[in-house]
């Protein structure tokens, strides 16, 4: 299996990009909010016209824009591209000083989200886990990103529950079965999502998931109750 997903498919592109920055705007922590709103302010506004004009846009992220004054640009031709793009010649430099992980771990907050976006496979493995939100979500805004990452992270517990579930929540990432497996065994990921996720697996999984002392009892039981009906 070759380790990329199609561009389309793996990186969240306009749509994706957008909504993690809707989502962080109200985020508790009120820096965290402050960045993720002056982010969307610096956004182009004949950029997000066009967006928000296409018919594939949820309803509720047009209002949002509607709202701050913008208004929707029918017909108009966009490519899926990112809104947020950092430029390529001053990460490839970043790239260069972080190479060793202390000093990445040292860079300013957005210095690190650049490289999240943009930087390498083994800076990405490292900022998925950065404990600054921004940071580690701007990790899944990389056009980078490839399938192996991505299953990676899933059954990664040391994650924040939040990037879990935009993962779990991403229905060109949830396609995957190693994806959703992962997931379902992440005792990190929301109850609710593991739960969904169990219709998915096979008998395999489900058997052993119905005795993995790691994940929550509810997900346990359920999968001893799916393997009890027989339904793989």
């Amino acid at each position: 299996m070759c380790a990329c997903w199609p561009r389309s498919a793996i990186a969240p592109r306009v749509h994706e990009q957008v909504a993690l920055l809707l989502l962080l705007s109200d985020d508790a922590d009120p820096s965290i909010a402050r960045t993720a709103r002056d982010t969307i302010d610096r956004l182009p506004v004949m950029a997000i016209g066009r967006f928000i004009g296409r018919k594939d846009v949820p309803e509720p992220m047009r209002t949002f824009f509607v709202a701050r004054g913008i208004a929707p640009i029918e017909g108009a031709y966009l490519e899926d591209e990112p809104l947020v793009d950092p430029d390529q010649e001053a990460v490839e430099t970043l790239e260069e000083t972080a190479a060793d992980p202390a000093v990445l771990a040292g860079l300013p907050v957005i210095q690190r989200m650049k490289l999240a976006m943009k930087g390498t496979r083994e800076q990405r493995g490292q900022l998925i886990r950065d404990p600054n939100k921004l940071v580690a979500v701007a990790v899944l805004s990389s056009p980078k990103i490839t399938e192996a990452e991505i299953e990676a992270y899933a059954r990664q517990a040391n994650l924040s529950e939040d990037v879990l579930r935009i993962i779990a929540t991403s229905r060109a990432w949830v396609k995957n079965y190693n994806v959703v497996a992962g997931l379902t065994r992440n005792p990190k990921t929301p109850r609710a999502l593991a739960m969904g996720f169990l219709q998915r697996l096979n008998e395999k999984d489900l058997k052993q998931l119905s005795t993995d002392r790691n994940v929550s009892e509810p997900v346990r039981l359920a999968a001893r109750k799916y393997l009890g009906q027989g339904k793989r």
